[in-house]
């Protein structure tokens, strides 16, 4: 019986540190793979089309668009960006896990075309911390981090309660174990595994 992987959506403001507990959870499970967005701009010093991004015209995205082919879209300085359904479809059907790491929008956007995946939201303990992390990196303004604090704020009050999970990211490998540790529980669920039920009950008889 060929089995299936698991979408996983991580969200989070600026400063969460999804990329950190992403580039963990890849590390430690090797059944997990990032899912790699498609993009209309252009590739930078080093990145690799298939790798990077899939880097693809305007025309093409348009019509990925338009013929439904993208989990999520959006348009970010007047790049456009999105997560191609075939793709990311290809690797669960492979029974790959997928990890997905985008901001609350885009999240929604895939609950309302792909429900089946697993949503989890990760936060800093506070907004002091969170506050703390950004001015830390010294690549923001102090009118950046206000904007990204409330930002922070806003997207909380507006999808905090549609989300399956929450991590509070204190420590890196605390946060991450527990997450590796939602994949499993999520895995043993009777309503991904009725297939699994049947198979037992058909070799019964």
């Amino acid at each position: 019986m060929q089995e299936k992987g698991i979408l996983l959506v991580l969200s989070g403001p600026s400063g969460a540190g999804k990329g950190t507990i992403c580039k963990y959870l890849l590390a430690h499970n090797p059944s997990l793979k990032y899912s790699i967005s498609a993009t209309t701009r252009a590739p930078r010093t080093g990145e690799l089309n298939g790798q990077s991004y899939h880097f693809v015209s305007k025309d093409t995205f348009q019509e990925m668009i338009a013929q439904d082919e993208l989990l999520e879209h959006a348009e970010v300085y007047g790049n456009y960006y999105g997560t191609p359904k075939n793709y990311v479809q290809k690797l669960l059907d492979e029974n790959l896990d997928v990890i997905l790491e985008i901001d609350p929008q885009g999240a929604m956007q895939i609950k309302n075309k792909f429900p089946e995946a697993v949503f989890v939201l990760i936060l800093p303990p506070s907004l002091t911390e969170l506050s703390d992390r950004i001015y830390k990196r010294g690549t923001d303004t102090a009118e950046v981090i206000r904007h990204r604090l409330s930002k922070a704020v806003s997207e909380l009050k507006f999808c905090a309660s549609k989300y399956d999970y929450l991590v509070i990211n204190d420590e890196v490998n605390k946060a991450s174990d527990k997450i590796l540790a939602i994949i499993t529980s999520e895995k043993c669920r009777v309503g991904r595994n009725m297939p699994v039920v049947e198979e037992i009950i058909c070799n019964n008889n």
